[in-house]
């Protein structure tokens, strides 16, 4: 069964995200760590994924590349784990409204600021996110009064709209407000989180050792 899945990653990678859905899920899975030089840029892996970048996901034949699409995926492949709402209900809507906002306009905004691209205000009818104010502000009325993104109900949209949130703060791109701080902390404590975490962090502390351990001609 572990064949069945296999997930292609990095620990030092939005692959993080994708660890907690695989987690969350909880379906055995196989794991194939890349490194960012040789075996992600590789013509196996480019076959796999041809942006060379992680993660990526195989389910038999089926390939999904994209952490938010990966936890989408997962969370339809397998019902069972209650990680999404049914077809048919209307909840599918908002589901979908935040992880599609996440891959947007919060990664865009993100990106921008990381960049020191900040949006003017002349450029914010150009930007899917306004500017950074107004995904501020936009991220907390949506947050606002509930636990979870589509209220009390934990979901995938969770695991990636929240990964963004954690994310951001971490790097100070996302303002520390008491609403998100409240939110994160709730998402980290998840059993599925810690255990995603416990084995990313293992596997950056093993390849950091080995980068270290390597000569320095190498």
């Amino acid at each position: 069964m572990s064949e069945d899945l296999i997930f292609y990653t990095h620990p030092m990678s939005r692959g993080r995200i994708a660890r907690w859905m695989m987690e969350e899920v909880g379906r055995p899975y196989r794991t194939e760590i890349l490194d960012y030089a040789t075996t992600m840029k590789s013509p196996a892996y480019l076959a796999v994924n041809p942006m060379g970048k992680v993660p990526a996901l195989k389910h038999g034949d089926t390939v999904v590349t994209e952490a938010g699409a990966i936890c989408a995926y997962m969370a339809d492949a397998f019902p069972d784990a209650g990680l999404a709402p049914p077809l048919g209900d209307r909840r599918r809507g908002p589901y979908f409204r935040w992880m599609f906002f996440a891959a947007g306009p919060i990664e865009g905004a993100m990106a921008a600021r990381m960049l020191g691209a900040d949006v003017k205000p002349e450029q914010k009818r150009a930007a899917g996110w306004g500017d950074h104010a107004d995904l501020m502000n936009g991220l907390d009325a949506a947050l606002k009064g509930r636990d979870y993104i589509l209220g009390d109900t934990f979901s995938a949209a969770d695991v990636y709209f929240g990964s963004h949130i954690g994310w951001g703060m971490q790097f100070g791109l996302v303002e520390r407000r008491p609403v998100f701080e409240a939110y994160h902390e709730r998402l980290q404590n998840r059993p599925a989180n810690i255990r995603a975490r416990e084995i990313d962090d293992a596997l950056t502390a093993r390849t950091t050792a080995q980068q270290g351990s390597r000569p320095a001609s190498a």
